[in-house]
């Protein structure tokens, strides 16, 4: 058999095998990027919010991942989407400071929210130093105190100087807290402007019960993107292998001529 002949058994065998591979890499990718996809719509649902209220954790205009969840997995900390016929009975995103049976007060000597007498840092709460916007401010523009009833929620807005929250409602039953059953989803991420997850605040995390634990958006994008990627890349491999495949011309035939007279 030819050296030719060989090198084309040999460049056959490779083909057909990448071709399987790429084939693989493919259908992977499209069960990746595709189940990404209908597991988000399974877990999350699109938002807009409405106002700044929740200003910088999300601002007016933001579309936002809410997760769906029942009422009794919220956690303090949490950014919540609810609806409350005492609150415009329309759905508003706000941040929970405390659960039922929590005795909440605010401000103690250092502008902090207290829950049950600890002080809560909330880094994401804006005050004014030198006449600009800054971290770290006063929890509240004016003092209040609430116990929770059991089964209901205390809820802020990060944007403490304008919001429309549970302190508006001190005076009505309950407080100013609504029920958990008035919660729909647990805001995730901010997917437009992208603006990546939304953390739970270390603040709550020593109170009991903790906060809650992250959501799946992360490993969401993770399958979307690596299915994409798959896809793509296995899409690519045919022509790349084409390319690179392409016989050399010239040189001679591997077959030596003998010239010489015995």
């Amino acid at each position: 058999m030819s050296g030719t002949g060989r090198a084309e058994r040999s460049n056959g065998g490779h083909g057909r095998l990448g071709s399987v591979l790429s084939g693989l890499a493919v259908a992977v990718g499209c069960v990746l990027f595709l189940g990404g996809f209908v597991w988000g719509a399974v877990e999350y649902r699109p938002y807009t919010v409405p106002t700044n209220s929740m200003d910088p954790t999300v601002k007016a205009g933001d579309r936002v991942l809410a997760q769906r969840i029942s009422g009794d997995e919220v956690r303090r900390g949490d950014v919540v989407v609810f609806k409350d016929a005492d609150w415009a009975n329309m759905p508003m995103v706000k941040r929970v400071v405390a659960v039922g049976g929590d005795k909440i007060a605010c401000c103690d000597a250092d502008g902090r929210l207290t829950v049950n007498g600890t002080p809560v840092e909330e880094p994401y709460v804006r005050g004014m130093a030198g006449g600009r916007a800054s971290t770290g401010g006063r929890a509240s523009t004016t003092d209040f105190d609430a116990t929770v009833p059991e089964g209901k929620l205390f809820l802020l807005g990060d944007e403490r100087s304008g919001s429309l929250d549970s302190r508006v409602h001190l005076e009505d039953a309950g407080q100013g807290s609504v029920p958990r059953s008035a919660v729909d989803a647990r805001v995730d991420a901010v997917a437009w402007p992208l603006g990546g997850v939304i953390d739970r605040p270390a603040g709550f995390a020593a109170l009991p019960g903790g906060v809650s634990g992250p959501g799946p958006v992360r490993w969401i994008v993770v399958a979307v993107v690596a299915g994409a990627l798959l896809i793509f890349g296995g899409a690519a491999y045919g022509p790349v292998a084409r390319r690179f495949s392409k016989p050399r011309t010239g040189g001679g035939s591997g077959e030596g001529v003998s010239t010489g007279v015995r």
